[in-house]
């Protein structure tokens, strides 16, 4: 079953690497966003990357099993979110981005990480978002989506709700919360004279088409891995802090 699983990522892998961005690349494009915005989203990007370094270090340091474990998300990550579905309206792709997942096990910063590396190299060699958008998109798939869906989860499981629906509404609340941080970079960086909220309300209206039923099926995946990890690997949920060991022996 792993050997299939390896193929199948090499695959995609394949497949999405044959076929270039085209006129609306992932993510928030180069050179959508004035200088300026791209600055100051790259700023605020900033500290989260750091702390999650940080963070990556410090446990790596006493757990050898935690790099291959941040490596295989990383890889996750960048498959999930090579999906794009272009909105021309918003000038940009709807797409899943992994990041609930990501969170629930890594941990939201180190998650963010993740998110950091994966949208460079899609950005590098696959034309998928832009160099001077790479802290806008870290601040929305990256630190957004995996702090909204890290909280919602651990919100949820202390109110004992089940491990699979606390999972699937993290998925979507990490999903859909990309989505709006996405939607206030693009309106306050393109709007120019015109008033914020008319132009914020049109971009994030143009993702619904594309970004429900997605955010739906992020929820499913990240709520599948979940429970699949719960059964196969539980001890692995426990090691990260995602169960309490009474609840593998319940």
């Amino acid at each position: 079953m792993g050997i299939k699983k390896i193929v199948f990522l090499l695959t995609l892998i394949l497949i999405i690497s044959a076929f270039p961005g085209t006129a609306y690349a992932m993510h928030i494009s180069e050179g959508i966003l004035p200088l300026k915005w791209a600055a100051l989203w790259s700023f605020v990007a900033l500290p989260f990357v750091l702390y999650g370094l940080y963070r990556f270090k410090k446990i790596s340091s006493v757990d050898i099993s935690f790099k291959p474990l941040v490596g295989l998300m990383a890889a996750v990550v960048f498959i999930i979110s090579c999906m794009p579905v272009p909105v021309p309206t918003a000038g940009t792709c709807s797409h899943p981005c992994g990041t609930g997942l990501a969170a629930i096990l890594l941990g939201p910063s180190i998650s963010a990480v993740v998110s950091a590396v994966a949208l460079l190299i899609q950005a590098l060699f696959l034309s998928h978002g832009g160099l001077t958008t790479w802290g806008a998109n870290i601040v929305s798939m990256g630190v957004m989506g995996s702090f909204a869906g890290f909280f919602t989860f651990k919100a949820l499981r202390v109110m004992k709700i089940k491990l699979a629906v606390a999972g699937f509404l993290a998925g979507i609340i990490a999903d859909w919360a990309t989505y709006f941080s996405t939607s206030v970079e693009l309106a306050s960086g393109i709007k120019g004279d015109s008033p914020f909220l008319p132009l914020f309300w049109k971009i994030l209206i143009s993702f619904i088409p594309t970004q429900l039923p997605l955010g739906i099926l992020e929820g499913a995946i990240t709520a599948g891995m979940v429970v699949l990890l719960s059964k196969k690997r539980p001890d692995l949920l426990v090691k990260m802090r995602v169960l309490k060991p009474e609840d593998v022996t319940v």
